[in-house]
This record gives structure tokens, sequence and C-alpha cells, in this order.
């Protein structure tokens, strides 16, 4: 994952201005938190939360189409 160093802020920090954090989520998207100076958690809006949600549903259909297509004469004979 790629993080802009522009959003980093240590927990200390996120702490005491939590204000900061919600700019920096509103200008650029998200905003990296920093634990002993190691990305530790990861703030963003929640639309773009919900679309990572959305994206996952979408992966397992897929895999579940290749499946079906994959073993399709097996679903057939257990169907019977």
């Amino acid at each position: 994952m790629t993080v802009n160093t522009n959003t980093l802020v240590s927990i200390t920090e996120a702490n005491q201005n939590f204000s900061k954090v919600a700019r920096l989520v509103d200008e650029n998207g998200s905003a990296v938190i920093l634990k002993n100076n190691v990305p530790r958690y990861i703030v963003l809006e929640f639309s773009e939360a919900e679309k990572m949600q959305s994206a996952s549903d979408e992966d397992v259909a897929d895999v579940s189409r290749r499946l079906i297509a994959k073993n399709f004469e097996a679903y057939k004979e257990l169907a019977k």
C-alpha cells in the first residue's frame, strides 16, 4: 500500500488534535496514524469503507461463478 507522507500523524497528535486528522481525511481521502513510528491505523471516509466492502462481495461472486463454471459437470451430477 502506498502511503502519502503528508497524511501521517502520530497517535499523540491524533489524540490531541483529531480535527487535524479529520481535515486530512477530507483533503486526501485518508490519514495514517503512527504508533511508535509505525503505521498502525488508517482513518478514511465511511463511504470509502463501504466501497471496499462491496468490492470484496463482488470478488466473492466472481470466484463463485468461476468455481461453478469449472465444476459444472459435478454440480449437475449432485443435482440428480
